[in-house]
């Protein structure tokens, strides 16, 4: 994930050191596996309604599960679209505000395969949380060309914005405190498609 999901619906009961301790945690699943599809291909085709087509659209995904959101979004597309969308990665880590104030650790390689200049270019992530990994993320892709416009494409807005940013497509709104954890889960990295809270 790109941005701390520190800081929120069936809830369990799991298995932490915390709760063998005496507390607990509970998990709560807000999309599963057919609600996440659901959502991306609902974004897909805002996507290519808004732009009024997907040839000058490319799709970078934001470190950790970014990426693979934005590959999904791309498959998308091309399934009832005749184009292939570009996807690129972008790790943002150097581009933060915070980076003197804590340890920069890479989250992946940046890759992006074309020259953005006079493109579309949507920013993928998986959770919408304070906007300044998105700051972060607008920061570098100048480093790649002059975008005709930037977009931003989230799974989940979960609130609590410090920057005045908002996303263009929405998979859910989700109100969270700041306690709780957002976690995205995909089949690619994580064997599973869901969406939990956790706090």
């Amino acid at each position: 994930m790109a941005e701390s999901r520190t800081g929120a619906t069936s809830a369990a009961q799991i298995d932490t050191p915390a709760a063998r301790e005496g507390g607990f945690s509970l998990r709560t699943t807000v999309f599963g596996a057919d609600e996440l599809r659901r959502a991306q291909t609902r974004i897909a085709h805002e996507i290519v309604e808004r732009n009024h087509g997907a040839d000058d659209v490319v799709l970078v995904g934001l470190h950790l599960r970014g990426p693979e959101i934005a590959q999904r979004l791309a498959d998308t597309i091309e399934s009832f679209e005749p184009v292939r969308v570009p996807v690129g990665a972008l790790d943002v880590a150097f581009h933060r505000d915070d980076i003197g104030l804590r340890h920069v650790h890479p989250l992946g390689r940046t890759e992006v395969p074309v020259d953005i200049t006079g493109r579309v270019v949507v920013i993928v992530d998986d959770v919408l949380f304070t906007g300044r990994t998105i700051r972060a993320a607008m920061d570098a892709l100048v480093d790649f060309g002059r975008p005709q416009s930037v977009q931003l494409a989230v799974l989940v807005d979960r609130g609590h914005r410090e920057l005045p940013i908002r996303a263009d497509y929405v998979g859910k709104n989700l109100p969270t405190s700041r306690r709780e954890q957002v976690q995205v889960r995909l089949a690619e990295a994580d064997g599973v498609d869901e969406v939990v809270i956790e706090g």
